[in-house]
């Protein structure tokens, strides 16, 4: 049965989207209830979870196959973007480096420098992004950040390559099941 949703990929974009929704309404609760104030590095999570989001939705309104595989192969991009910056961070959080320098905030750094110097800067990680403010079950913010950008690509690219599909092979496997 489960298999059957990847086959309506507007149903799995709205899955993207309203999962993006919920984990950044979390991420806006942990902020604004519990005081956690988010480094560099979650900031431009969040931007990337806010753009999947917004290109999940737009998927769901299209129906034709080249708009689906755009909307897919874009979906794959910004998992993998999210992803990268989840697992530099949570690197940092297993090994900080032994000099920690806390450094200027993410919009300080993006008013202050050019954008050619800013994006190693968040790259490199704040003292901020050494920390570990909230756990879950053993696994940080940006390690279950992590494993939801994995989730949301993986699901989007199965979805994305099933739509690539020749209308004969998807005929053959529905018949099969």
């Amino acid at each position: 049965m489960s298999v059957k949703l990847l086959n309506n990929p507007r149903r799995v974009w709205l899955g993207i989207a309203l999962t993006c929704l919920g984990l950044l309404s979390f991420g806006m609760y942990l902020q604004h209830v519990v005081g956690l104030a988010p480094c560099p590095m979650c900031i431009v999570q969040r931007y990337a979870m806010v753009l999947m989001g917004l290109v999940a939705l737009l998927g769901t309104f299209v129906s034709s196959r080249t708009p689906t595989l755009m909307v897919g192969g874009c979906v794959v991009l910004l998992a993998e973007g999210g992803a990268y910056v989840a697992a530099r961070q949570s690197m940092l959080q297993w090994n900080p480096p032994e000099t920690v320098s806390c450094g200027r905030d993410f919009y300080g750094m993006i008013e202050t420098f050019p954008l050619k110097q800013a994006i190693p800067m968040i790259f490199k990680g704040s003292g901020d992004c050494t920390t570990v403010d909230w756990l879950f079950l053993g696994g940080s913010i940006a390690n279950w950040s992590f494993v939801a950008f994995l989730v949301m690509g993986t699901l989007a690219l199965v979805t994305t390559l099933r739509v690539l599909r020749p209308k004969s092979m998807a005929a053959q496997s529905g018949s099969e099941a």
